[in-house]
């Protein structure tokens, strides 16, 4: 049964607003739109519930207990929900699919970080929910406490050398686009120009993983060797994929322009991966590095027609 409680009227609003409704058992009596809304929360729940208790699975300690609980709750609020609208709802298999190949992909924060984005959504919409259903107050109490959990719980090793990635990261988008812009005008050959970025760049790896190890040993930090190692491996990944196009297209021109894409996904694939993971801005750090980048390949593309005329090389 429930008790229908129009909003305004006794206090002689003369705005029309939607009734309020007093769960005591069970509602017997919704509209579509108010049946939509909590079946779609409850597929909501569902989803999260098969995600965390997998996410759960590759985790240990504390972290998977704090996982596994969350897990529940979920659980719980598809049931509560399943008690008003007698309607059983399917996850998401896309989500939850999703979900598990981010976490296994780009680590186990970083899918947990996007959820969290989801539960902020979800926050909001409880919130607004809750102004015309009392059944998800306390829903929504558990959504704010799941965000400051998902915050603390998580702790992986590669995002303790983000600045090692960083530097490795913006070391070859700065350096060898610079460069293979420069090469390509100054040899217009491809084959040319890919050989000699990948020795200009598999150098310049090396080197910067000297320089980090070096920098870090200086400091007195224990983890070195591992910050050196992340720093060359992420330059070196770089390298590959920058070098790429002049690999396989025939036209100078036309793999310039590839490489250049590529980098500008490189750095818009990086700079979301931190603000998931660490909150910060998208859109000013994406412009800074690229800003760096492409900066720096404009200026050696020119120093190479310079070079080119002042050599007197011909094509």
């Amino acid at each position: 049964m429930f008790v229908k409680r129009e909003r305004g009227i006794d206090s002689g609003d003369a705005k029309i607003t939607l009734p309020a409704f007093l769960f005591c058992d069970k509602i017997l009596q919704m509209d579509n739109d108010t049946t939509k809304l909590l079946l779609a929360f409850q597929r909501n729940e569902i989803t999260e519930f098969y995600v965390y208790q997998r996410l759960a699975a590759l985790v240990h300690g504390k972290n998977r207990e704090t996982i596994e609980r969350i897990a529940a709750e979920e659980q719980k609020h598809y049931n509560t929900l399943k008690n008003y609208t007698n309607t059983a709802v399917a996850p998401s298999r896309w989500r939850i699919f999703k979900y598990i190949l981010l976490s296994k992909i780009l680590g186990i924060t970083f899918a947990i970080k996007s959820m969290e984005r989801g539960e902020q959504m979800a926050q909001a919409a409880y919130a607004q929910a809750g102004e015309n259903f009392t059944v998800l107050e306390p829903l929504l109490a558990d959504e704010q406490r799941h965000e400051k959990e998902l915050i603390e719980i998580i702790h992986e090793e590669r995002l303790d050398y983000i600045g090692a990635i960083v530097l490795g990261l913006n070391d070859a988008l700065v350096e060898l686009t610079g460069a293979l812009a420069g090469l390509s005008f100054a040899l217009r050959e491809t084959t040319l120009v890919a050989l000699a970025g990948l020795v200009t760049g598999i150098a310049a790896s090396l080197s910067m993983a000297a320089s980090a190890y070096l920098s870090k040993k200086s400091e007195g930090d224990a983890n070195a060797v591992r910050s050196a190692i992340y720093t060359g491996i992420t330059y070196i990944v770089t390298v590959v994929l920058l070098v790429l196009p002049f690999l396989i297209l025939p036209d100078y021109h036309i793999a310039l322009v590839a490489t250049l894409v590529i980098g500008i996904c490189i750095i818009a694939f990086f700079t979301y991966f931190n603000t998931v993971t660490r909150g910060t801005p998208f859109r000013r750090n994406f412009l800074e590095m690229a800003a760096l980048s492409f900066g720096v390949a404009l200026i050696s593309f020119l120093v190479g027609i310079v070079l080119r005329q002042v050599f007197g090389i011909e094509a």
